[in-house]
């Protein structure tokens, strides 16, 4: 290994961890209590360490919402494709997103709630981003209907689940009827 593969190696070794104690930090205690200084402290690199590979806790958050749509994204293809016909693939994305939501919420902040710096919908979406958006429409598509636009549909039924993840994280929809919810959703929209 030459000495230039092994500085690009531990360059990316230390970027992981950078993102890896933003998200735990996150995760414990809120984004708020997220910042360089905490994190070079944890990390035990000096602050110009950490905005050598970020500009700010922004990239931070960005870094955080491109790993947390991809896990998403692997999330929903295994639930999906342990599924049994398209009712049972449509609930079973529906679940995989909201568990997902609930189970990582300083992550969903970051893809969703938070300013990374990311671009939706348009030609410069990371891939990850992409990718999540993708996983979603692999299963809806079946379930859109006729002459209704897979993407549209894809787009609508995104945004009832993330109502949903927010709505009950935020105390506002009681967590204990999410399986209700979930399958009132997937009756009355998917087309199945």
């Amino acid at each position: 290994m030459s000495v230039r593969e092994r500085k690009e190696r531990e360059r990316a070794e230390r970027e992981r961890l950078i993102v890896a104690t933003a998200r735990e930090l996150a995760e414990q205690q809120g984004w708020d209590a997220v910042t360089t200084r905490r994190l070079a402290e944890r990390i035990e690199y000096s602050q110009p360490v950490l905005y050598s590979h970020f500009r700010g806790k922004r990239e931070i958050i960005g870094a955080v919402a491109l790993q947390g749509a991809a896990e998403l994204a692997a999330d929903i293809r295994a639930a999906t494709a342990a599924a049994d016909g398209p009712r049972a693939r449509v609930t079973a994305l529906a679940r995989a997103y909201l568990g997902f939501a609930a189970g990582h919420p300083a992550v969903y902040d970051a893809m969703f709630q938070l300013d990374g710096g990311l671009a939706f919908a348009r030609e410069d979406t990371p891939e990850p981003l992409k990718d999540a958006f993708a996983a979603l429409q692999e299963t809806l598509r079946e379930s859109a209907g006729a002459g209704v636009d897979p993407g549209l549909f894809t787009e609508l039924f995104w945004a009832a689940l993330h109502g949903l993840a927010t709505l009950t994280r935020a105390g506002r929809l009681p967590p204990e009827d999410t399986e209700r919810r979930t399958a009132l959703l997937v009756d009355r929209l998917a087309v199945l």
